[in-house]
């Protein structure tokens, strides 16, 4: 199911990238006046049109699209929701495939959102920082994920009036239904957000904001009592001030160069150093408890020089893993 709402050429490299995987797709379209029904439909995809007369959101445009997926495919028993914004990585959807189908607790897997231009602005950058999620199980997954259908229809679907953060809110209640949500190794999706100015980085923030806020309502779940303060308070003005200081922006400017010295592999004179001492002694500890990406023929390192490097050079998987978890 793909949703979107003018999207201009990324939904046509959305529609190339899905149908390069698999024939069977519907487009859900919320009110485009760039042409978009007309590309979806030059591809021979399905196209559902939804009424403007009622709001649109996410959560409604995926109910449409799976609706009209099992009206022409009743034995459906999986379906993968995607964004407009964003291309299907190959071997993604079999990967993803093969994982759910020997999991039958699971009711969505999902993996590695990226961003298409990380470092085209500050703003893209903190998004592909916020889709690096930790690999295991999870609360929820976000818009681009592979779900089991009867999990879905049993637990009556995404909430309609949900205007963000609708997929963490059906993944709630899959969880309390005894469902289960796991993120997995491997690419998913190339997300572009194409945000380069602060307006688009702010009302997006307003947005996450929001469902945070309405989640507590909904759920009352005490443990987002935190977060919502924590968002109220970064939010005044009073605090616009420490922006610079706070860990999140301090790590995204130190990462790149710690990121950078791994992915080369220059190891004597990045270990050799206090910082990649403690860098890699993190990255293994962090690997081996949090993660479990740590192969299980391979000892438990003790020492953030040698053990880093005998484990980690020759790994392109661990090693970006553990790329990603410095950065986190």
């Amino acid at each position: 199911v793909i949703i979107g709402r003018n999207e201009g050429d990324r939904l046509r490299r959305c529609i190339t990238s899905v149908l390069r995987e698999t024939g069977c797709a519907v487009y859900v379209d919320s009110g485009s006046t760039d042409g978009s029904v007309a590309l979806a439909e030059s591809f021979g995809l399905p196209v559902v049109r939804l009424d403007p007369r009622h709001p649109f959101t996410a959560a409604r445009a995926r109910n449409a699209g799976l609706a009209l997926l099992r009206e022409c495919r009743p034995d459906l028993r999986l379906v993968h929701f995607i964004d407009g914004d964003c291309e299907l990585v190959p071997g993604w959807l079999a990967h993803a495939l093969s994982v759910i189908d020997a999991d039958p607790t699971l009711a969505a897997v999902c993996g590695r959102r990226r961003e298409r231009r990380p470092d085209a602005s500050p703003y893209n950058r903190l998004c592909d920082h916020e889709w690096n999620t930790p690999i295991g199980l999870a609360d929820s997954c976000g818009g681009d994920a592979l779900f089991r259908i009867a999990p879905v229809v049993e637990a009556g679907g995404y909430s309609e009036d949900v205007i963000a953060g609708e997929e963490n809110e059906l993944c709630y209640r899959l969880r309390r239904l005894g469902w289960l949500i796991r993120r997995i190794e491997g690419d998913m999706t190339i997300h572009d957000a194409a945000m380069t100015r602060f307006s688009q980085w702010w009302q997006r923030n307003r947005r996450s904001g929001h469902a945070t806020a309405e989640a507590l309502v909904r759920r009352g779940d005490m443990m987002l009592v935190r977060e919502n303060i924590s968002n109220v308070f970064w939010a005044l003005p009073v605090s616009w001030p420490l922006w610079p200081k706070s860990p999140l922006v301090r790590s995204l400017r130190k990462s790149p160069d710690i990121v950078e010295q791994m992915a080369a592999s220059r190891w004597d004179s990045y270990c050799a150093s206090d910082k990649g001492e403690s860098a890699m002694d993190g990255a293994i500890d962090f690997s081996n408890v949090r993660h479990g990406v740590q192969p299980a023929d391979l000892p438990v390192p003790t020492d953030g020089n040698a053990a880093a490097r005998s484990i980690l050079i020759g790994n392109e998987s661990l090693l970006a893993q553990c790329g990603e978890m410095l950065r986190e």
